[in-house]
């Protein structure tokens, strides 16, 4: 995924009601930069950390700024920005580029299955004609190498798991895909200490028949794409 015009370069002065990003720019100005971020951000989010944001000419934009990279002091990439997470799936699937999912010949965003409520980020039809519904999580919360999810309590996220598994027990193909926004996290866990119920209902699917897997990025400020398979502790 390629960002479609050059990001701005800044320092993180503070991140404050969940939506909102002061940034000194490199070119001495400063600015409020939307954070489309509404999770805890731990890790993500400390001052003084380089940033990156991208800038927007729409007129009807209150915050003509938006937050899109962080770099630790330890010089690990962060896409700060969530909905990034289903965009490069989407382009992965598209170049059949994640190869725990390579048998398929077309990919539908936001599906719901008939008799569910939720629907999915993705849909891809197999070469059966068979349906193969793919739930997709981001995941930039780290400690030390470990990455894990969620980073607050979502009982969205348990509903989707609950529901991915009364799939599977139909007989439904199903995956939860983490993908990791994150290059200094090589594994993912359960944030078991964060959302117990989160993790309880993963391990179920799992049990259930539900596809559990993760894939990193490359991540730079011209671009981001999925670059590998990382290992899924649950």
């Amino acid at each position: 995924m390629q960002f479609t015009s050059p990001l701005l370069r800044g320092t993180l002065l503070k991140r404050y009601k969940r939506f909102f990003a002061d940034i000194l720019l490199d070119s001495g100005e400063q600015i409020t930069a939307h954070c489309p971020n509404t999770g805890a951000m731990t890790g993500c989010a400390e001052p003084g950390y380089t940033v990156w944001v991208s800038p927007s000419d729409n007129p009807k934009r209150k915050l003509k700024f938006t937050w899109e990279l962080a770099v630790t002091h330890k010089g690990e990439w962060i896409s700060v920005n969530t909905h990034r997470a289903n965009k490069l799936v989407q382009t992965a699937l598209e170049t059949f580029s994640i190869t725990e999912i390579s048998d398929y010949t077309d990919v539908k965003r936001e599906v719901s299955p008939a008799g569910f409520h939720s629907r999915f980020d993705f849909c891809v039809t197999r070469h059966d004609d068979s349906p193969l519904y793919i739930e997709v999580k981001s995941v930039t919360l780290a400690q030390d190498d470990k990455g894990y999810f969620p980073d607050a309590v979502t009982s969205r996220g348990t509903k989707h798991a609950q529901e991915l598994a009364a799939l599977a027990e139909e007989g439904v193909a199903t995956c939860l895909l983490f993908c990791v926004q994150h290059t200094g996290i090589k594994s993912v866990q359960l944030a078991e200490h964060i959302d117990a119920k989160y993790a309880a209902a993963v391990r179920d699917a799992a049990q259930r028949g539900v596809r559990v897997f993760a894939v990193g990025c490359q991540i730079s400020e011209e671009k981001i794409n999925i670059n590998q398979s990382l290992p899924v502790f649950l």
